[in-house]
């Protein structure tokens, strides 16, 4: 009996200690989340830019782990395929308001589209306004029209054919990205040229179907020089009428 409650004593006494540690182990944790958090405010309050820091690698972390942020809209002005008029040199911005005018698209995304004939054009040896008038005439400057043999978007491009033009932008629904299906139909162009030994006419022929016989592809060649030739105009200052 006595060794029974001398053994209750023990237990009473291990709880009771146990119970002691956890309390002050508790207390002190407790304490040490409330001084980091003080110290974290009184850092973000003197350091505003580490809040937006941190609150961006959150936000990064979470869509890339595919957590819906239904809270806090996701910005997609990177995304977009535009650009400030202002930013172009003059004769671009004419041309890019001319075109927007004419095809009744916004100026913003023809503005970007101006911006990558030019530089397309440094590589390609082609001229600027030729790339755009493809473009013109192929789809209307609308990037996600298909033609009933399966080209698709600005410059047409027939993804069974160029598939593999497409690899390096990520497949061929980069077809209906404006900027990938600008510089792959670019590049479609350029070959197409190249085998017709350097003539640009004969090139665009190519372009529009392998060779077309009859009066359609003369009435293409036609159509697209004369859509260059108003924004050469359009591009030097003089005043082109929009149909």
């Amino acid at each position: 009996m006595e060794q029974l409650t001398r053994l209750r004593k023990n237990i009473s006494t291990l709880l009771a200690d146990t119970g002691y540690g956890i309390v002050v182990v508790t207390h002190s944790g407790l304490a040490m989340v409330g001084l980091a958090v003080s110290v974290c405010v009184v850092v973000l309050a003197l350091r505003p830019d580490y809040l937006a820091q941190g609150e961006a690698y959150v936000y990064n972390w979470l869509r890339e782990r595919h957590v819906s942020l239904w809270w806090m809209p996701e910005n997609a002005v990177d995304r977009v395929t535009a650009a400030d008029l202002k930013e172009l040199p003059k004769s671009q911005a004419d041309v890019a308001i001319w075109l927007a005018r004419k095809y009744r698209v916004a100026p913003e995304p023809l503005a970007a589209l101006v911006a990558e004939a030019h530089v397309l054009s440094a590589s390609s040896k082609l001229p600027a306004h030729l790339i755009l008038a493809v473009m013109a005439i192929e789809s209307n400057f609308h990037p996600y029209v298909q033609s009933k043999a399966g080209a698709q978007g600005l410059m047409q491009v027939m993804p069974k054919v160029h598939a593999n033009r497409y690899e390096e932008f990520g497949g061929k629904l980069a077809a209906f990205d404006p900027l990938t299906n600008l510089r792959v139909g670019v590049s479609v162009l350029v070959d197409c040229i190249k085998l017709k030994g350097g003539n640009v006419d004969d090139g665009l022929r190519f372009y529009l179907g392998g060779d077309p016989v009859g009066s359609s592809g003369d009435g293409y060649v036609a159509r697209v020089r004369a859509e260059q030739n108003h924004m050469d105009a359009v591009a030097a200052g003089q005043s082109v009428p929009v149909p």
